[in-house]
């Protein structure tokens, strides 16, 4: 099993507060936005002297809620409760449809970079990863089909892509999703999807998998409660598919753990209350948010970041040796005005050796005044480091030539 590259620097961040340093988390969707006074409100109210198991698939009522959200805001008709299997967490949910679909030694393709426990998921099945490699130069759009054929062979079983993209925030367009599609066709695969950020988009418009009736057989939708509302303790997530014998098989893994959080279902149902304006406002922040940071990077010498479509990550190349080697230098030996800041190496988001040594991912996860002072501190440890630290010529042109 791979470390994730998101968290196994915790260790120094941990030592670095020790030593009286304030960490600007950058390295984690963990967004600073407060968890709805609705959902502590329904938890509160609960009554009850037990705190019992739930069913395996989940809350009949919550999952009532979660369809009927997709029914309204998603624009998904055709779906109900019995399309929904609740999960903890979205990783459970990919986790089990990934088991319940593919087996040891079958391929599965994922364009990268990709979200690193897709790497850590799939090494805990002996499936192998059959990457796309996209590029930053090309803003991480997919390439043409016939790279897909390409990387096709007697054991590719599914494709897994997330929309809008963590880490890259790309987001798909419909023409790329209709590629995708007639691929599958094709090819008799499964498509998962991880659609957990799709409130988060800027710009472009979010065109759900599900829209496709053609793909009713084949598609797996992932998603979660956690970056909608805020609410990632919660650990609430879902298997969303309109294929029972899919469905069917992900139940037996559910009923092997047993059951999904109660809690987080209980509160989370009340979150479904929202509604649009709620959605609205989010999205307003993140944007804003955005835009202030992809601001701030390109005025950095040597950085270059394309501007992302949707969710609320950006994976940035710095003028910079190793960003394994850096991230780690930030929480270990640099500070400015007494903090320092936490970002993802890029490596960890790659299945191919050697790629993403240059780059790093930034949530941007934390409010601007936050975020301003992390880019003062980033913007000057780069400077510091490329002076005392790094024993070589610039990078960044190389790479790009």
């Amino acid at each position: 099993m791979p470390s994730s590259p998101i968290r196994k620097l915790v260790p120094y961040a941990d030592k670095a507060r020790k030593q009286g340093k304030h960490v600007f988390h950058l390295n984690i969707g963990q967004p600073d936005l407060p968890t709805p006074d609705v959902f502590w409100k329904a938890i509160s109210e609960e009554s009850g002297s037990t705190l019992s198991y739930c069913p395996s698939n989940g809350y009949e009522f919550y999952r009532e809620k979660f369809a009927k959200y997709y029914r309204e805001f998603v624009g998904i008709k055709d779906v109900d409760a019995d399309n929904f299997i609740i999960t903890t967490g979205g990783s459970e949910a990919l986790i089990f449809s990934i088991f319940s679909t593919l087996d040891a030694g079958s391929e599965i393709i994922i364009p990268e970079p990709m979200y690193a426990n897709y790497i850590g998921f799939c090494s805990s099945g002996n499936i192998n990863i059959k990457p796309i490699i996209t590029s930053i130069e090309k803003n991480y759009a997919l390439p043409e089909i016939a790279e897909f054929e390409h990387a096709i062979t007697e054991n590719t079983k599914a494709i897994l892509i997330c929309n809008p993209n963590n880490p890259t925030g790309y987001l798909y367009t419909k023409e790329e999703l209709e590629r995708l599609k007639d691929i599958v066709l094709k090819h008799d695969l499964f498509l998962f999807v991880d659609e957990v950020y799709r409130e988060f988009t800027y710009g472009g418009e979010f065109y759900s998998i599900l829209n496709f009736e053609e793909l009713k057989d084949h598609v797996i939708v992932i998603d979660s409660i956690s970056k909608r509302f805020s609410a990632c303790g919660a650990r609430v997530g879902a298997i969303v598919s309109r294929n029972q014998e899919v469905l069917d098989t992900c139940l037996k893994f559910a009923q092997a753990r047993l059951s999904p959080p109660s809690l987080g279902q209980i509160g989370g149902a009340a979150l479904f209350d929202l509604g649009k304006d709620y959605y609205d406002s989010v999205k307003e922040e993140f944007s804003a948010r955005r835009d202030f940071l992809v601001g701030r990077l390109l005025n950095m010498e040597g950085v270059l970041c394309p501007q992302p479509g949707g969710a609320f990550y950006l994976l940035v190349k710095l003028d910079v040796d190793n960003t394994d080697k850096f991230c780690q230098w930030l929480l270990e030996s640099f500070e400015y005005e007494g903090s320092t800041v936490m970002l993802a190496p890029g490596s960890g988001f790659y299945s191919t050796p050697g790629l993403g040594q240059y780059e790093a991912r930034i949530a941007y996860v934390l409010k601007e005044e936050d975020l301003a002072k992390a880019m003062d501190c980033l913007e000057n440890a780069i400077k510091e480091y490329k002076t005392n630290v790094m024993t070589s010529d610039s990078v960044f042109d190389q790479t790009l030539s």
